[in-house]
């Protein structure tokens, strides 16, 4: 029988980690074909101050549209939220992560910041006039569509979009990740990014 000398098989095995080394980084998320430069985010935060994404060039922002009275998609993001900015680790002072209402009739900035602060410190709430918020959505590709729900305490529900965007320290749209992403494949595309 044959057999490989010892040498040989350490050879391989460097040339093979070595040639991993030099890979170019996959993204998880999916990317955008090209980037697209600077979407207008200009609204207010939930300190009622105005925030504009454009000031936040230099860290890498997760943007995602929801409500504070939805039952589901909504804190199941914002718990994987505290989870991303957890396992960040120093590298999430480079990070912020915004919860963008799709329900300003009842997401006042005041709601906003009890809901995000109950997650985690760092998820920034904004808001802002329909207007305003329409153009975002716009930009964005977000859905949001309300539902009357009579036999709900609530009265209606939002339909909306479950994705999280990801806005690079360019200001570029880079890429998106659908609803039910590992954690991990997030944690690892923004640690790229911020290196």
């Amino acid at each position: 029988m044959f057999r490989i000398p010892g040498w040989l098989t350490a050879s391989v095995l460097a040339l093979a980690l070595l040639a991993g080394c030099g890979q170019p980084y996959t993204f998880q998320g999916t990317a955008y074909p090209e980037p697209l430069a600077r979407p207008q985010v200009e609204l207010t935060s939930e300190t009622g101050q105005p925030f504009d994404l454009s000031d936040q060039v230099g860290k890498v922002s997760l943007l995602f549209f929801g409500y504070t009275t939805c039952p589901d998609v909504c804190p199941t993001t914002l718990a994987e939220a505290r989870t991303i900015l957890n396992d960040l680790g120093d590298d999430a002072n480079d990070v912020e992560f915004l919860f963008v209402t799709v329900d300003p009739e009842r997401d006042t900035p005041e709601k906003l910041a009890a809901y995000t602060d109950a997650f985690h410190p760092g998820i920034i709430g904004l808001t802002g006039t329909p207007d305003q918020l329409a153009s975002i959505y716009g930009e964005f590709g977000v859905r949001a569509e309300r539902v009357e729900a009579p036999e709900s305490a609530l009265g209606y529900l939002m339909n909306h979009t479950s994705r999280m965007y990801l806005v690079d320290q360019d200001g570029n749209l880079r890429l998106s990740y659908g609803y039910g992403t590992p954690v991990e494949d997030i944690v690892n595309d923004v640690k790229h990014l911020v290196k």
